[in-house]
Order: C-alpha cells, then sequence, then structure tokens
C-alpha cells in the first residue's frame, strides 16, 4: 500500500501517525508515551500496514498480515479504567457506518448480523439453521477445532475484530488508555488448533463478507484503509466521552446514560440467547458451567442463566456456544 498523505483534518488533530510496521501499535505507542517523545496530556493515533508481534488478549498474539487496521489511540484519562470500556468500544466500533452498511445487508438476507461479543470482540456465531456456510473454516485436517475440548457440538465464533485496552502509568499514576483496535479487512488469518491458541473461534475479514452477500454488494466497494481509520477513531473518541458521562453520572445515583447503554449493546449483543458452555481456571484448576447468556450487568460482567436457573455473574472465562 503507497504511503497514506493528506489525512483529513479530524485525523490529524488526533496527532495521527502512520507506519509501514510495527512491532505492535500498543506497545510503540505507550512506550513513546512513557519515555516523553509523546505528550501524555494529547490524544496520539499510531496505525501500522502491518505489525511484527502484535497482541491481543491475555498476551496472545495477533497475527497482523496486511490490508487490514492495526489502530491504537492513546487517550488521556483521570478515572478508573471498569470493564464497561471494551463493551462501550465494541458498541461504538459496530455503529461504523462500515459495519452498520454490511449488517443491513445481513439481515436483508436473512444471515445473523456483526455484534459485540463479551469482552473483547466483534464478529458473529453460526447457528445450526442460519449461518455463513461460506465462512466457515476448520483446522487444516478438515477437523472441527473444537473436538478435542468436548463431544458436544459447538459453533466457533467468526472473529472479525479484536479489543485490546491497555492503562498508561508514568511514575506509578495512571495518565491515560490505550485502545488498541485489529480490524480484518482483506485478509483473514488461517488459524489452527495451534494458532489459535485454545480459543473457540476463526478469522473473518470484510472481504470474506463482502464475498457472501454477492451480487448485494456489487455496487459496494471496501471503504479503503483511511477512510477506516477516520470510522474508527470517530468511534473510538465517542466510546471514551460515553464512558466520561457514565464514570461522572455513577456518584449522582442518576442511571440515564448507563440504561441507554446497556439498551443499545443489548440490540448488538452477539452472545444474547445462546447456550454456553464457560470454562474458569482457578488457581490451575477448570470450572465449568452451562448455561443461557443473559446479557451484561452494570459493571459490564456477563450473566449466564445455569440450568438450575441461577444466574452467576461473570468477569472472565473461554466462552464456547453449544447446540
Amino acid at each position: 500500500m503507497p504511503p497514506l498523505t493528506n489525512f483529513s483534518p479530524a485525523l490529524s488533530e488526533l496527532n495521527h501517525r502512520h507506519v509501514a510496521s510495527s512491532a505492535s501499535t500498543n506497545s510503540e505507542l505507550i512506550a513513546a508515551l512513557q519515555d516523553g517523545t509523546l505528550d501524555a496530556a494529547t490524544i496520539h493515533v499510531l496505525t501500522a500496514e502491518t505489525q511484527s508481534a502484535g497482541r491481543g488478549q491475555h498476551g496472545r498474539s495477533w497475527q497482523s498480515p496486511r490490508g487490514n487496521v492495526y489502530l491504537s489511540l492513546y487517550h488521556p484519562v483521570h478515572m478508573p479504567i471498569s470493564g464497561l470500556l471494551s463493551l462501550i468500544i465494541g458498541l461504538e466500533l459496530a455503529k461504523m457506518p462500515v459495519i452498520q452498511t454490511v449488517n443491513e445487508q445481513l439481515q436483508a438476507q436473512g444471515l445473523t448480523p456483526i455484534g459485540v461479543k463479551w469482552a473483547n470482540d466483534l464478529g458473529f456465531y453460526q447457528s445450526e439453521t442460519n449461518h455463513h456456510s461460506e465462512l466457515a473454516h476448520s483446522a487444516p485436517d478438515g477437523s472441527a477445532l473444537d473436538s478435542a475440548i468436548s463431544p458436544q457440538r459447538t459453533s466457533p465464533f467468526q472473529k472479525l475484530a479484536g479489543i485490546l485496552i491497555e492503562p498508561v502509568t508514568k511514575s506509578g499514576k495512571l495518565v491515560g488508555v490505550v485502545l488498541g483496535i485489529g480490524l480484518n479487512v482483506k485478509a483473514a488469518p488461517t488459524l489452527t488448533a495451534q494458532t489459535s491458541e485454545g480459543m473457540s473461534y476463526q478469522a473473518i475479514s470484510l472481504q470474506d463478507i463482502y464475498a457472501v452477500l454477492q451480487p448485494a454488494t456489487q455496487a459496494t466497494r471496501l471503504p479503503d484503509l483511511q477512510t477506516l481509520y477516520q470510522q474508527m477513531s470517530k468511534a473510538l473518541m465517542a466510546a471514551m466521552t460515553r464512558f466520561e458521562h457514565l464514570t461522572i453520572e455513577k456518584p449522582t445515583g442518576h442511571t440515564y446514560y448507563l440504561d441507554g447503554f446497556l439498551q443499545q449493546f443489548a440490540a448488538m449483543d452477539a452472545l444474547a440467547g445462546l447456550r454456553l458452555r464457560v470454562t474458569q481456571d482457578y488457581n490451575n484448576e477448570k470450572k465449568v458451567m452451562t448455561g443461557v447468556a443473559c446479557g451484561v450487568d452494570t459493571h459490564g460482567c456477563l450473566q449466564l442463566q445455569q440450568d438450575n436457573g441461577k444466574i452467576s455473574t461473570l468477569f472472565t472465562g473461554r466462552i464456547d456456544v453449544i447446540y
């Protein structure tokens, strides 16, 4: 891809810098803020055409082929970061024009739209009766990636984008947060049982989805990366504003902003109503529970209604959709 030039004023105002390659846009941005190269009191955006050591949640690797978006936005903050932030970011990303357009076309063809998967992803689950067959992937040997985990039938998550939130500290004090987004646009890494690192998902790209939607999208071209940078940066700024509103509102006892967020999230919740198997690791001992996903609570925790009717509140865990 040729060097990006003539960035829009919106990106210029966010101190946007683009590089051909970065080890990790999150890591590079954090290092520059901590060593004083960048001013921690202002917003910064870093994008790269590829990453050599991209990172995902819990230290997992993030494959970074060319043709996709690798973007990190730094935003100064003066408030604790809660689990709601990643869900707010996911919701605002799902409202980007490119995602809204795709979702309208998916729903028009009776297909599952792209949603927000608790707690850090965008994509969708396939169902047995309504699925994107062309987007289903398996391991190279043709086996299902979950076959060794359980005899239960599971549906892998089709992952379009991931979110990585990292705090930035200076002299032991929180000064801001880096919001890292990886969005598969033209290239979806082919994941094997090894490279998916035990997670029940496969990667998809916008180009994959456009191909499934033909001929509906014949007249629609994939947005270029610069357009996506603009849409994504706008979404992240909106997410931070929304998070600030929730934080300011909380001590007042009012719930206007919180209620609005929870209502919008429920409409975009990729897990809503699905039967889940959740695996948690406590002191190297695995705890497994099953139940139906029934949204998130006011702290951003997943609510799981178990078979006995009890509602469990989950802070973390591996999610498998089962049938």
